[in-house]
């Protein structure tokens, strides 16, 4: 075929040979005659691009270029370049016979779209059956002064080869997807294994990371039992992605339950990370909601630092949130944190979330949150369906763009013999000499209501006596003594007046007193004391019940 009438017939070779031939006309007409002498005296020109030999030109690219005509994409020309990277190929074929590799490639619809709409099309960086890379970039040949090309308009085809953009960019994503697995691996593990289980509570918890092109984040939970019945639960986001948030979040998770042993209130306890949190990295920042569940109460206390907030769904359906008070997050310094509580009565369920469950780029965060008060009213069922039941709602993913964290607890109302095994009783203290005596009839008589084991009974009658003796020396009224049966365990509780937290010490063969918590300490499961919101403590013991009595 006659190539130089193709390439004359490229799309705006003959306006640019149009425009520079009126251009150099003017140019000359303009120059003054002495000026024409003394150009003529100039060495010739250099060719022009449309001058130029276009065939012997794409003969020597190292790219490959291929020409079809028609709309069955018959074969016009194909390079050195191609035919080194494919072998030759038979001129005027179908390119689905000749071409192969563009067929594999899926190339053959492209060329149909150029030639329907007359306008370029680019497929990037696709690997090829010879094993490199190469991006393919399809032009249409226009037909100009009514002549034709063999079999009608043609496409050019034209393939850079990107094979070394490729590899490296596949190597680059390689390293980021094992980084990704190190932050998840590290992230998953820094996490509760399995949670702790309290007597009063049912709890579940799910983690969602982030989908395979969102670096992970910095969310966690967790679950500490407290003793004496009570449940701190907590739920943070570190900002930032990747192994270094996962790392400030272990820090965190493992500070929390540290302080969570001193058993001091949430804002006590958010007060102390976030000193904790500026020692860290002073750059980094984190969201926390911590939160206490005391049974006696039937109330959840809790302090925000700058999280979202809890959702309580009552036994009635209704939800409510736990807005204010709310803090900024850890790590900002400056700041007094304060408590606030919520009612967490039996038959209700609490939701503690981080922002990924409820953030979306395209809607108001309050929205989020209004979306997930309307699922949780409707969702019913143990903490594990509820849990998964809001994951679902909120359209998370496997390919969702941020972590999700959730936990759910739940106060069950128990009724029937179920009931049974968790009962209360409750004697107040005026002090005085005959405290003791009725202290221990009290205690005896509950426990003996409650069909315990002789030798139970016994050590309970102990620890409710001598918790009474170290309040009536060393508190202060009012005094209440608490017992108070689970499924599990024994707890005996007594609270005062005095704000002074007794300690265990070792008292010498002369000391009168200084042995009460010593011996309690010593026949129970577990001991501690606390100071109370109002002014003053609570000591408390437990012990594990027997299965025969459980």
């Amino acid at each position: 075929m006659n190539f130089t009438r193709w390439s004359a017939r490229l799309p705006g070779t003959q306006r640019r040979a149009a425009a520079r031939t009126d251009h150099v006309i003017a140019r000359e007409g303009s120059v003054p005659t002495a000026r024409a002498e003394h150009l003529t005296d100039e060495r010739p020109l250099v060719p022009a691009v449309d001058e130029l030999p276009v065939r012997d030109v794409l003969d020597r690219v190292p790219a490959l270029v291929a020409l079809v005509h028609g709309p069955d994409h018959r074969v016009a020309y194909v390079n050195d370049s191609y035919t080194a990277a494919f072998g030759a190929r038979p001129l005027g074929a179908p390119a689905r016979d000749a071409l192969p590799e563009l067929d594999e490639l899926g190339l053959l619809p492209l060329l149909d779209q150029v030639l329907r709409s007359g306008k370029p099309r680019t497929l990037k960086s696709r690997k090829a059956p010879d094993g490199r890379s190469y991006t393919f970039t399809c032009t249409p040949v226009a037909e100009g002064d009514g002549h034709r090309g063999p079999g009608g308009p043609g496409v050019l085809v034209f393939a850079t080869d990107v094979t070394d953009h490729a590899e490296a960019a596949e190597r680059l994503r390689a390293s980021e997807r094992r980084q990704r697995e190190t932050a998840v691996t590290l992230q998953c593990s820094l996490l509760p294994q399995e949670l702790e289980q309290p007597d009063d509570l049912r709890v579940a918890a799910t983690y969602q990371p982030g989908g395979t092109e969102a670096a992970v984040g910095g969310d966690w939970y967790d679950v500490i039992t407290l003793g004496g019945g009570r449940t701190a639960l907590v739920i943070g986001d570190v900002m930032g992605r990747g192994v270094r948030a996962a790392a400030v979040m272990g820090q965190l998770r493992t500070a929390v339950r540290a302080y969570a042993r001193l058993d001091l209130p949430p804002h006590e306890v958010l007060q102390l990370l976030d000193g904790l949190a500026t020692e860290i990295d002073a750059n980094q920042i984190a969201t926390c909601v911590y939160a206490i569940h005391d049974p006696n109460e039937g109330r959840l206390v809790y302090s925000s630092a700058g999280h979202l907030p809890i959702l309580v769904r009552d036994e009635n359906g209704d939800v409510s949130r736990a807005d204010e008070p709310t803090g900024p997050p850890l790590g900002t310094g400056g700041w007094v944190h304060a408590s606030g509580s919520i009612a967490l009565g039996p038959g209700s369920t609490a939701v503690l979330y981080t922002d990924g469950l409820v953030e979306r780029r395209d809607e108001d965060l309050d929205e989020g949150i209004a979306a997930l008060e309307r699922a949780l009213a409707g969702a019913t069922g143990s903490p594990q369906v509820v849990c998964d039941r809001l994951v679902r709602s909120a359209g998370v993913t496997a390919g969702h763009d941020d972590d999700v964290a959730v936990l759910v607890l739940q106060h069950p109302a128990r009724s029937g013999p179920d009931s049974e095994l968790f009962r209360n009783a409750a004697l107040e203290l005026l002090g005085g000499v005959e405290a003791a005596p009725r202290a221990r009839a009290f205690a005896s008589g509950v426990l003996t209501s409650w069909r315990f084991p002789t030798e139970l009974h016994d050590l309970g009658v102990l620890a409710a006596s001598e918790l009474v003796a170290n309040s009536l020396q060393h508190g202060t009224p009012p005094m209440r003594l608490r017992l108070r049966r689970t499924d599990r365990r024994l707890i005996i509780e007594v609270t005062d007046g005095d704000d002074h937290l007794p300690r265990r010490r070792r008292a010498e063969p002369g000391d009168e007193s200084g042995r009460g918590i010593a011996i309690v300490a010593t026949i129970a499961s577990s001991w501690g004391s606390r100071r109370t919101p109002g002014g003053g403590k609570a000591v408390w013991c437990e012990f594990v019940l027997p299965k025969a009595a459980a």
